[in-house]
């Protein structure tokens, strides 16, 4: 036998040796440790607060926005119009700032749609006030309002369940009501041009003696100060001092020009009447999902019965 035969005999017994355990290890072959890394402890996750989100503070800072816009309604039409505005504009950043964030909740909907209504229905009382004849067509709108939002968002519940958005509506269902939500830029559109409109008409109780004969009255007849009445008194008999800010306000409200009140009026006034006609859809709709949610009902109560 070779020298090398013999080197590699030997070499093959000396492995075999090491791989035989010992006495000590009670049989048992020792492996190689493995690093392992250890996984980090779950963090405790951080608890939200709904009412501090981003669009909801929008919504709270709409309300103040409402709130002081009716103080100045009765006797300051050009500070209410601005307050009254910009109220209505971050109508529609509260819906960016949900989809940028993350954040749309159910409050948020809810706080969004009640400031509509709410808002909308104090400015269509002043113009009750102002124009009694035509009270009766105002307390309309907001009786339509009212009921076709509450009832559209009753429906959405009930029947599409809690999680549903009442702006999520079925083509199947109603045309018009998919073509008004679905698309952001219609909606937007009908719901400023439909406020436009209205602070058109409260523009023009200050402004148009067409539609106010009361601001032809000389100012020495006696005249109302109650709110909603745009034929007011002369402002000393208001204020202690004539230079003040309101006598000052109210001689600039007898003085507003017409032009521009009739022109937003005009040029919003078919979008208007369009919000209404969905909105009267929309109360059709809702009642009659409503209904066969009914029927529905009735009819598994019965076959219960016979079981």
């Amino acid at each position: 036998m070779s020298a090398k035969t013999r080197r590699q005999k030997a070499a093959q017994a000396a492995q075999s040796d090491s791989d035989v355990p010992s006495p000590a290890s009670n049989g048992a072959v020792k492996t190689p440790k493995r690093n392992k890394s250890k996984s980090p402890s779950p963090q405790p996750e951080a608890r939200e607060n709904v009412f501090l989100f981003a669009p909801n503070l929008i919504g709270y800072s709409r309300v103040v926005l409402t709130i002081a816009s009716l103080y100045y309604m009765p006797l300051h039409p050009r500070t209410c119009s601005i307050l009254y505005s910009v109220s209505c504009l971050l109508d529609a950043l509260d819906g960016y700032a949900a989809r940028y964030f993350n954040q749309s909740t159910t409050f948020g909907a809810v706080l969004d749609m009640v400031t509509d209504r709410c808002t909308t229905a104090c400015l269509l009382v002043f113009l009750s006030s102002a124009w009694p004849r035509w009270a009766i067509v105002f307390q309309g709108l907001i009786c339509l309002d009212m009921a076709s939002h509450y009832m559209h968002m009753y429906a959405t519940l009930s029947r599409g369940g809690a999680s549903q958005s009442h702006k999520k509506v079925d083509a199947t269902r109603s045309w018009v009501l998919y073509q008004y939500y679905h698309s952001k830029t219609v909606l937007f559109i009908c719901c400023a041009l439909n406020e436009v409109f209205f602070i058109g008409l409260y523009l023009l109780s200050f402004s148009s003696p067409t539609l106010s004969p009361s601001l032809l009255q000389p100012t020495e007849q006696p005249a109302s100060a109650q709110p909603g009445n745009p034929a007011h008194p002369a402002p000393s008999s208001l204020f202690a001092s004539p230079w003040s800010a309101g006598a000052l306000e109210m001689a600039r409200a007898n003085k507003l020009d017409s032009f521009w009140p009739w022109a937003i009026t005009a040029v919003s006034a078919p979008v208007m009447a369009f919000k209404q006609f969905v909105n009267v859809v929309q109360l059709v709709n809702a009642s009659q999902w409503m209904a066969e949610g009914d029927l529905a009902s009735r009819r598994e109560a019965r076959n219960g019965k016979k079981r």
